[in-house]
């Protein structure tokens, strides 16, 4: 089976980084048919683009799977995908096992750096519980090693190591 992305997100600020303590932010998630990978320095757009260096949270994926057990168990149907706050939403990759690995989409090369871990804000955004619900399938943080423009819909993929 191919991949494929079902959505792509990019917000120009935090609702909850640095927000501890206080209200979320109220930046949007803004959907994206395509969006430009620069290698070192993240998406275009979004809010970590260039955001220090050697980010480990360039681009942030997240499993399509996982959003739709999440809203069966929460009985969330009116929960968008955006609310997970991760840049891509896929189908079909196991993205635990990318963690370590340099992998390819559509031709974009990038390392995954480690688990996308949620966090207590997830218990707002979604329902009370869903930050244990998603522990240790958060999604992936990964690095952008080359530039590209990825685009929504079926992508090409393949493990480089």
């Amino acid at each position: 089976m191919t991949p494929e992305i079902r959505h792509i997100y990019v917000s120009p600020g935090h609702n909850y980084v640095g927000h501890h303590g206080q209200e979320p932010g109220t930046h949007p998630m803004t959907e994206v048919a395509e969006v430009e990978c620069v290698a070192g320095k993240g998406l275009q757009g979004d809010r970590y683009f260039d955001h220090k260096e050697d980010f480990k949270g360039q681009i942030t994926f997240f499993d399509w799977t996982v959003y739709e057990e999440l809203v069966n168990h929460f009985q969330r149907t009116d929960l968008s995908p955006s609310a997970m706050r991760r840049n891509v939403l896929i189908d079909g990759l196991d993205l635990d096992r990318l963690i370590g690995a340099t992998f390819e989409i559509q031709g974009i090369q990038f390392s995954g750096s480690q688990e996308s871990a949620p966090c207590y804000w997830m218990n707002r955004a979604v329902a009370e519980g869903a930050e244990e619900f998603m522990r240790g399938r958060g999604g992936l943080r990964a690095r952008i090693l080359t530039d590209g423009v990825l685009q929504a819909g079926p992508s090409p993929f393949r493990v480089l190591d």
